[in-house]
């Protein structure tokens, strides 16, 4: 059996849990063709792992994983960013840490983590049959969590949130800052200002807020019609600022417009100068906007809108337009989008309903999740609500 690795004195606080199953890499055989074929060229034929794309076993290697010691091909690195912040409604990111694959994942058992893996990529890269025997554990903590570096061919990269941000801004076609995510004690509550929505049971529910003073703050505001700079920043700071049109069934007391450019004007008051602290802002429209107004959207903030569905058995049940820089709201692996006929049909229906409607909790939740990986958040398991 292989000695015990080092202790990686810069690695994070974890649970002492050890991986089982890295032997495995000891006598490699020469594979077909794949991801097989890393083992084999890295332990026989000394080739760098990092000329090698850790995800699908490629030699085009485009950059580097963020998150391993490995490279990366431009298809993989492109899978990659599009599933980096997307998450389940357990609470766990919806895809492998190493290749963005989905389907069954083993789980980092570390309540302050997240992230899952796939068994291929542990079989491949940790040790043949490691999968399994994970499985079979009752406590099991994952490859960045680990008081150890490496596991079988699988090293972390020293530092990798770091990592992680300088990858994103530099390979990622959105205009949007990423901002460096935080490990977990260095998280703090969420401040959060939210305008014409009050969004406390999304976010309790996700266990952002809760009693207590060292826990999460909200200030909701219905009218903002006197509200200057002064009264913002006696307030916060803030780290999240939430803006919608009103919910169908609600009424709408101003032009949808109106409610845009208050919450634009706000912006400009909350968000933070010369602080490189996480910072995130929604606008979610509940299919109030016309054409021009969305355009007047994207002049405004600068940038697409991501429409989420809500579809259930098939059919269209409702849908949010946001506009909004937490990451990955406008990953193309979302549900398949509605057509904007659809979109019309159903916000006529809403407008001519008299009653109000179930609130888009799943989608706002779909949406918040991300900032898991930058404040501190007071639940282990999230609580469904209605």
């Amino acid at each position: 059996m292989a000695a015990t690795p080092a202790l990686d004195l810069e690695a994070e606080p974890s649970m002492d849990v050890i991986l089982v199953g890295s032997s495995g890499l000891s006598s490699p055989v020469p594979p077909a063709t794949g991801r097989e074929l890393i083992a084999y060229e890295v332990k026989v034929n000394q080739r760098n792992i990092e000329e090698i794309c850790l995800c699908c076993g490629s030699f085009q290697v485009h950059t580097r994983h963020p998150l391993f010691e490995g490279g990366m091909c431009a298809p993989c690195k492109d899978k990659f960013l599009d599933a980096l912040f997307l998450y389940d409604e357990d609470g766990y990111q919806s895809y492998c840490s190493i290749c963005s694959s989905g389907g069954t994942l083993l789980i980092c058992e570390n309540p302050d983590c997240t992230r899952c893996y796939c068994f291929e990529c542990v079989d491949i890269l940790v040790g043949p049959g490691t999968s399994g025997k994970v499985h079979a554990m009752s406590n099991w903590v994952c490859f960045l969590c680990l008081p150890f570096s490496r596991s079988g061919l699988l090293q972390r990269r020293k530092k990798w949130r770091s990592h992680l941000k300088a990858f994103y801004d530099q390979e990622s076609k959105s205009p949007l800052e990423m901002f460096e995510t935080l490990p977990v004690w260095r998280r703090q509550p969420v401040r959060v200002l939210a305008l014409f929505g009050d969004i406390k049971k999304e976010l309790t529910s996700l266990g952002f807020l809760g009693s207590g003073s060292d826990q999460g703050q909200l200030k909701h505001l219905d009218d903002v019609t006197d509200v200057v700079r002064k009264d913002v920043e006696e307030w916060g700071p803030f780290d999240l600022l939430y803006g919608a049109t009103p919910a169908p069934g609600h009424a709408c007391d101003h032009p949808p417009a109106w409610y845009l450019f208050q919450f634009h004007r706000l912006l400009q008051y909350a968000r933070p100068s010369g602080s490189t602290r996480p910072f995130f802002w929604m606008f979610v429209d509940h299919l109030r906007l016309n054409k021009e107004d969305q355009d007047l959207v994207y002049r405004f903030l600068e940038m697409e809108q991501a429409t989420i569905p809500d579809v259930c058995g098939g059919v269209l049940q409702g849908a949010v337009r946001v506009w909004s820089n937490i990451p990955a709201i406008r990953s193309s692996r979302h549900s398949a989008l509605p057509s904007e006929e659809e979109l019309s049909v159903l916000a006529q229906n809403r407008q001519s309903s008299k009653l109000p409607t179930q609130r888009p909790i799943k989608l706002l939740k779909s949406c918040f999740l991300p900032l898991r990986e930058y404040f501190k958040y007071f639940s282990t398991e999230l609580t469904s609500s209605s």
